[in-house]
């Protein structure tokens, strides 16, 4: 999976990995938060995108994204359970990237495209469960911004 950074351009995830790795060491004595999100967009096929964010708490962050195609067409709630499972295989690499060095101080969030309003409140419990049962961090709408804005912005 390659991914794109707005400033960087193409990254390999283990170029990834070192950009955050890089960006935490400039500054190691504040505080981050890990973010991996995912977003679809149904046009002829579905078209996900993956973010992941790394942000200095009050001082600004660094952005990831992956884009991924899929054939055809699926209903709403496979495509959440997919967006979930992607973002949870995204994270899982990180942890494990970071448990390697030592460093499992940095907790990661994975942002769901999901909230109480809309037709996605039916799911909720399903896929939090994913993800908690996994060991991360779940936040849904209006909380999940890496889903529900940056992800989506890179639908489009």
């Amino acid at each position: 999976m390659n991914f794109i950074s707005p400033t960087k351009g193409r990254l390999s995830f283990n170029q990834v990995f070192r950009d955050l790795l890089a960006f935490i060491d400039e500054h190691p004595e504040d505080t981050y938060k890990l973010i991996v999100g995912t977003d679809s967009q149904v046009r002829e096929d579905v078209y996900y995108v993956t973010a992941i964010i790394i942000l200095r708490e009050g001082k600004g962050g660094r952005f990831y994204y992956a884009k991924e195609r899929q054939k055809g067409k699926i209903s709403l709630k496979q495509r959440i359970f997919l967006e979930t499972a992607r973002s949870l295989e995204v994270a899982s690499r990180l942890a494990g990237k970071f448990m390697a060095i030592g460093k499992t101080d940095l907790d990661i969030e994975i942002h769901l495209d999901v909230g109480q309003q809309g037709r996605t409140k039916e799911i909720i419990r399903e896929v939090v469960g994913m993800v908690t049962g996994s060991g991360f961090d779940a936040r849904i709408k209006p909380e999940s911004y890496g889903a529900s804005k940056v992800a989506d912005k890179f639908t489009k």
